[in-house]
């Protein structure tokens, strides 16, 4: 894919902190996720992204383009849709709700990683900060809406595929999202 060859090119600046190895790969249009390794594609998830768009600024529930890595892992061992709030295990688990069926609080379940920008002006610094929005990848109680723009900014997945995500990427991973 010849994407796949720009996107290794943009992520080259960063070489020398992280590795080029293995990184994730985010389309807002294509609501997709890969892994890719040796620039080869090794997985690949259906995702949900911001039903706002792209968008950097604190507060706008849009989802930011650029350079990220994974900052932090949390969720070790917990159970499948085991429910998240402030980073915290609520000690319960939220169902996967039914078709046409929305969640009243924009559920974060099973695993987070949590990104920080590696772009100031476009996803790190005052104002615009991915990790001070809490901007994570993680699993969804509406896993219907995988493949639409249906999240609050955060890249949503469903609890199976995040797990599994979650056991193949570490920490300083990188995450590039584009349009």
């Amino acid at each position: 894919m010849r994407i796949i060859e720009e996107i290794g090119k943009q992520l080259q600046p960063f070489a020398d902190d992280f590795s080029l190895d293995n990184y994730l790969l985010v389309s807002l249009s294509a609501q997709k996720l890969w892994q890719l390794s040796q620039g080869k594609v090794q997985a690949s998830y259906t995702v949900s992204t911001s039903s706002k768009g792209a968008g950097s600024q604190q507060g706008s529930g849009k989802t930011p383009l650029g350079v990220h890595y994974i900052a932090e892992k949390i969720g070790d061992n917990a159970a499948i849709g085991t429910l998240f709030k402030c980073r915290q295990d609520m000690g319960e688990t939220a169902p996967v709700l039914s078709r046409n069926t929305y969640s009243d609080i924009d559920a974060i379940t099973s695993r987070i990683l949590w990104l920080k920008g590696l772009q100031p002006g476009i996803n790190q610094g005052e104002g615009i900060d991915s990790y001070q929005r809490y901007i994570y990848i993680h699993g969804t109680d509406e896993e219907w809406r995988l493949g639409t723009a249906a999240s609050h900014g955060c890249i949503r997945m469903s609890n199976q595929d995040v797990i599994m995500l979650y056991d193949k990427v570490c920490v300083n991973t990188l995450v590039v999202i584009i349009e």
